[in-house]
């Protein structure tokens, strides 16, 4: 009897799950879904990936696609480009046939290159930056808005709504907040009575804003605009009070999430945020937000349901796609996602030919009583 040795049994063991990896059986099909799934904003990641695979679960407990499994290879961004970019080459060599991401729109941007280079479709539920789909790649679609839509629906409930005069502007120079810093000073533009007193970046990760709020304090704003997401959100909206600084706070959908009326406590009342209209008012949603809520609790999750009707549109694109034997043709499944009516927990989603929804859903929020509430909706 031949013996063979252990190394080359080893050896041949690890060459198996290297391909095993890249080359899922014939049973089974992998989606990819990419966020920041560790770190300061692992909450918004996690949001993502619970919201995607809620939906995995569902098409699995029917069977799958075609009597196929799917997978879910999970690829943790921590928003940062480069990380994006490497995670974005492990799931393609993974044998991911399309992704639900990235969350942050810094790390969606360049990530969108490696897909577009692989062939692979995404649909990132919450990357709102312009840039992405102003590229004219054609496997790039968002389930959310714009930051041009966004920063517009900002700008007039400053100068239709609360009919201000003077605002100041912060950031924190991401891609995400900066650009929607940008828009919403370019909407401004609508209103000439209204003065941009000063226009200024923080630094992501920072803990201390105190100097910057004292000087902005001395511009007397009647409201000052954050473009970020809600770890420094947080520390803004408490940290202004703390200085003196009592013009209330205006942000977008960086920002609104549990997390930051923890960071900010009695300070985040009076805060204004644009977001989509609230899921529980919505019928369509109901479904979802039991089977969610059962899951997974009822704390908010702004952009699981964003993730949900992502996957479930990429699914539903997929198993077309493998009714005609073209699972792996990822321009075929992108044209179907491109051409798709579909009918979600946020109700009815198309897409135009960027791979943008045809409807802005931006509405504004505030928060009140340690809470967030629907405040003011911009007439159609």
């Amino acid at each position: 009897m031949v013996r063979t040795p252990f190394l080359l049994i080893a050896l041949l063991a690890s060459l198996f799950a290297g391909c095993r990896k890249g080359n899922p059986g014939a049973s089974e099909i992998v989606i990819g879904v990419a966020g920041p799934m560790t770190g300061d904003q692992s909450k918004l990641g996690g949001d993502v990936e619970r919201g995607t695979r809620l939906a995995v679960e569902e098409w699995n407990a029917r069977g799958g696609i075609n009597g196929k499994k799917i997978l879910l290879s999970v690829g943790d961004d921590q928003h940062d480009p480069k990380q994006a970019v490497s995670v974005a080459n492990k799931l393609v060599n993974s044998g991911i046939v399309g992704v639900v991401g990235h969350f942050n729109s810094s790390a969606s941007i360049p990530a969108s290159a490696v897909y577009n280079g692989a062939g692979v479709p995404m649909i990132t539920p919450a990357s709102t930056n312009p840039r992405l789909t102003d590229q004219g790649f054609w496997n790039v679609f968002r389930v959310c808005g714009r930051d041009d839509q966004q920063g517009k629906v900002a700008a007039d409930l400053v100068g239709k709504q609360l009919k201000l005069k003077r605002v100041a502007i912060l950031h924190d120079k991401t891609t995400y907040g900066q650009g929607l810093a940008e828009e919403f000073r370019k909407s401004l533009a609508a209103y000439p009575e209204v003065t941009v007193v000063s226009f200024d970046g923080i630094t992501q990760g920072d803990k201390d804003f105190r100097g910057i709020l004292t000087s902005l304090k001395g511009n007397k704003p009647e409201l000052f605009f954050f473009g970020g997401v809600f770890p420094e959100g947080g520390q803004l909206a408490k940290q202004a009070k703390e200085v003196g600084l009592t013009a209330p706070m205006l942000s977008g959908d960086g920002v609104i999430d549990p997390k930051f009326i923890e960071i900010a406590g009695a300070a985040a009342e009076g805060t204004y945020l644009t977001f989509t209209a609230d899921p529980e008012k919505m019928p369509q949603a109901k479904g979802f937000l039991e089977k969610y809520k059962a899951k997974y609790g009822n704390e908010l999750a702004p952009y699981a349901i964003y993730s949900y009707d992502s996957a479930n549109i990429l699914l539903t694109s997929l198993a077309e796609a493998e009714k005609e034997g073209k699972l792996k043709d990822g321009k075929r499944v992108a044209e179907i996602v491109r051409n798709v009516k579909y009918d979600g927990a946020l109700g009815h989603i198309e897409f135009d030919a960027k791979g943008d929804v045809k409807k802005s859903p931006y509405i504004v929020w505030i928060t009140q009583n340690g809470k967030f509430e629907e405040f003011w909706k911009p007439k159609e």
